[in-house]
C-alpha cells in the first residue's frame, strides 16, 4: 500500500511570491504536497482569495501550514497581518504551523505560546515535526 502524501499549506506575502513557489518545489522534491496561496497569486479580490485559502488551511486533509517568512523591506524574518492570522487559523484548527526562518519578534509571545516551529531555514526539519 502506498503511503499517502502530507499536504502542507504554505503561506506568506504575495511580494515573494517567487520564494514561495520555490519552496513549494523543493517540498514536494521532499515527497509533501504542497499546496500554493492560488487564488491570492492570482490577484484575486481579497475577501475571495482569503476564504479560499482559510478554507485549505482549515481542510481536515492538510496536516501542516508553512509561513515563509523572508527578510521584506529590510525587516528580517517578517510576518505581515495576513501570515499572521493564518498562523492563528492553523492553530485554531490544530494544524502543526512553522515558520521557515526564526522568530518575528513582534509576534514572539504568540508564536512560542502556540508552539510554532521555527525551521531557521531547514526544511528538512518538518519531517520530525510531524511526527
Amino acid at each position: 500500500m502506498r503511503k499517502k502524501k502530507i499536504n502542507i499549506v504554505l503561506c506568506g506575502s504575495m511580494k515573494v511570491k517567487d520564494k514561495i513557489i520555490e519552496i513549494s518545489n523543493e517540498l514536494e522534491k521532499m515527497g509533501y504536497n504542497a499546496l500554493l496561496p492560488v487564488e491570492c497569486m492570482q490577484g484575486l479580490e481579497k475577501v475571495i482569495a482569503s476564504r479560499a485559502h482559510f478554507d485549505r488551511i482549515s481542510n481536515p486533509d492538510n496536516q501542516a501550514i508553512l509561513i515563509v517568512n523572508v527578510t521584506k523591506n529590510g525587516i528580517e524574518n517578517y510576518i505581515g497581518p495576513n501570515s499572521f492570522a493564518e498562523i492563528a487559523f492553523g492553530f485554531y484548527f490544530n494544524k502543526k504551523v512553522f515558520l521557515l526562518n526564526d522568530i518575528y519578534e513582534p509576534y514572539k509571545d504568540e508564536i512560542i505560546g502556540w508552539n510554532i516551529k521555527c525551521l531557521n531555514g531547514d526544511l528538512s526539519k518538518i519531517a520530525s515535526n510531524l511526527k
